[in-house]
């Protein structure tokens, strides 16, 4: 009965995305829900032909039916779907009208408020050297808000190419159903089991359909409701937000220093480039699209794995080593090999 947890809710889930993915196509074509990078020109592109931008229409009822069939309707349950209504909703508009990146932010604040206002907020942060620091009702409600916005942002920064989101997040959610499945003997943590397996089902419904060449994109609204999700699940099982940090510890350190790295630019910090990581393994290393999404699964999917069984201070680690390879990385990319490039350049036209 237990297993069912996890195997039931994510079949459902998954069954109901791949199955409504095909109408969100049509119902994109038929109302302008699309992408057309030679009428929205942006420097993050890496499509050329036009493409349907729906993909959250899908996820959202796949996570709205699975979540009625399988969980109670409680005021945390409320709190959850009212918010990603507001991210698609959002996302909807966005799709049709190429929304400014703060009127974006915003709705992302107000979809994170009333998950907050139904009572699921950060009430304490695991000391990685041992304990936990309570924070007083204020600090958790600011905080709770700042993780959810930022987590659903720094995921919908990593739907950069086809398939890359979705399998980010099948392996992200999976991870912290295995660690609630760990606890089944406390009932309390049977509902994060269930939803983290409703959004990894839905998420895995939409894959096929989103990979290589893909058929529709996340979107906005699919791209958000991801994050949104996994830092709810992360809140929901009170010991995870460490362990979502690991798991999704490349597209962390990745928005990180793309934010850094714009703020130094005198640039808007929300304002998309081709500065991420996935951009550079494609521009300078000339990975395919397959290749960069499977290298984002697999760099998961071990992390996942060890996520699994880190204690707090090892997944501090991990998150700091995690922070000086991809951050070098990123550095070497951005600034190092076009100075290289451009010294080079200066040399062979002197001679």
């Amino acid at each position: 009965m237990v297993k069912n947890l996890i195997l039931v809710p994510l079949v459902l889930a998954f069954v109901v995305s791949f199955l409504t993915t095909p109408l969100a196509i049509r119902l994109a074509w038929k109302f302008g829900l699309v992408d057309n990078p030679k009428k929205r020109k942006h420097p993050a592109h890496t499509h050329k032909g036009v493409i349907p931008r729906s993909g959250g229409i899908p996820i959202y009822l796949s996570l709205l039916i699975s979540s009625l069939v399988f969980l109670p309707f409680d005021q945390h349950l409320k709190g959850i779907l009212a918010g990603a209504t507001v991210m698609i909703v959002m996302g909807i508009l966005d799709d049709r009208l190429d929304l400014n990146p703060y009127l974006r932010l915003i709705g992302c604040f107000l979809a994170a408020g009333l998950v907050v206002g139904c009572g699921i907020g950060i009430s304490f942060i695991t000391n990685p050297l041992g304990g936990i620091i309570i924070l007083s009702p204020l600090v958790a409600v600011i905080f709770g808000l700042f993780w959810i916005v930022f987590l659903a942002n720094i995921v919908n920064w990593s739907k950069g190419f086809d398939g890359q989101l979705p399998g980010i997040v099948v392996i992200a959610a999976l991870t912290i159903a295995i660690l609630g499945f760990r606890f089944s003997a406390d009932i309390t943590q049977w509902s994060v089991v269930i939803l983290a397996s409703i959004t990894a089902g839905a998420y895995l419904g939409f894959l096929p359909f989103n990979f290589y060449p893909q058929k529709i994109m996340p979107g906005f609204g699919g791209g958000t409701l991801a994050g949104f999700l996994l830092a709810v699940l992360a809140i929901l099982s009170t010991t995870k937000v460490g362990t979502a940090l690991v798991v999704l510890g490349v597209p962390f350190i990745d928005a990180v220093y793309s934010i850094g790295r714009r703020i130094l630019a005198g640039r808007s910090p929300v304002w998309g480039d081709r500065g991420h990581l996935h951009h550079k393994l494609l521009d300078e290393w000339h990975w395919g699209k397959r290749k960069t999404a499977v290298f984002y699964w697999l760099i998961t999917a071990i992390l996942g794995i060890l996520a699994l069984s880190l204690r707090s201070l090892q997944k501090f680690y991990t998150i700091v080593m995690l922070a000086v390879i991809i951050g070098g990385l990123l550095l070497w990319f951005n600034f190092f090999l076009p100075y290289s490039k451009a010294s080079d350049q200066d040399r062979h036209s002197k001679t």
